[in-house]
């Protein structure tokens, strides 16, 4: 899958359920889009979770020539809410072509407050929100209850948004069929929201295996993008 084909705006926002996956999705897609664009910025804007923020890999990113703009507090013992002004920076850079921003914002509607500060400047800057969905985790089982989590994070944030990515998973428990079998839930999502399944993910270990399964199925399914799991708990 080529990613870049799936990116349409120069401002990319990740958001969704506690648990869905968005900030490993996000360290994959900056790091494969690193590849590919001169610039790459990533925002933390994980003020909530202190211990799935995609700060904490600061050094791997920046070291595959990723930018990290994270809050002031990241890294250290402190969890006080705090952004950067650098934060309106890498947006309004993004809104001028000069970098391709990622924005990881913290799980559900507490986390989206964030996002509301900077309503006014995305608006302006043009943006794409990615509404990342696992149907394994609770209270995202099914399409309605993931629709009205949506509502509220469009809700508070101010914000619509345009896309689902499908990122089902079971931590290391996954297998091909767990991500085949989600398939139908992505899609009912998409109808009740009326927002596209951009693409779909599956861990690296079994990504053939899904390509394998999906071979030659109708409907044509979305895409598939290989992920490596990079974020984890402080017990793994």
């Amino acid at each position: 899958m080529n990613l870049s084909e799936h990116i349409h705006s120069n401002i990319v926002i990740i958001t969704g359920h506690y648990g869905c996956g968005k900030t490993n999705l996000t360290m994959n897609m900056a790091l494969d889009l690193a590849k590919v664009r001169d610039s790459v910025t990533v925002v933390d804007l994980d003020i909530v979770n202190p211990y799935f923020r995609i700060s904490d890999s600061t050094q791997l990113l920046e070291s595959k020539g990723v930018s990290v703009v994270a809050p002031n507090f990241a890294g250290t013992s402190l969890d006080t809410p705090s952004l950067s002004p650098k934060v309106m920076n890498a947006i309004e850079m993004a809104g001028k072509g000069e970098t391709l921003t990622l924005i990881d914002v913290g799980g559900d509607p507490d986390g989206a407050t964030t996002l509301a500060r900077f309503k006014q400047g995305l608006n302006a800057a043009g943006y794409q929100m990615m509404y990342v969905v696992n149907q394994r985790r609770l209270q995202t089982t099914y399409a309605a209850e993931t629709k009205e989590l949506l509502d509220e994070i469009e809700m508070v944030s101010g914000l619509k948004g345009t896309c689902i990515v499908g990122n089902t998973h079971l931590k290391g428990e996954t297998t091909a069929q767990t991500i085949v079998d989600s398939i139908p839930f992505n899609q009912g999502v998409s109808e009740i929201t009326g927002l596209p399944v951009e693409f779909i993910t599956a861990t690296s270990t079994v990504y053939q295996e899904v390509e394998s399964l999906l071979k030659g199925t109708k409907p044509a399914p979305p895409e598939v993008f290989p992920v490596d799991v990079y974020i984890k708990t402080p017990w793994e």
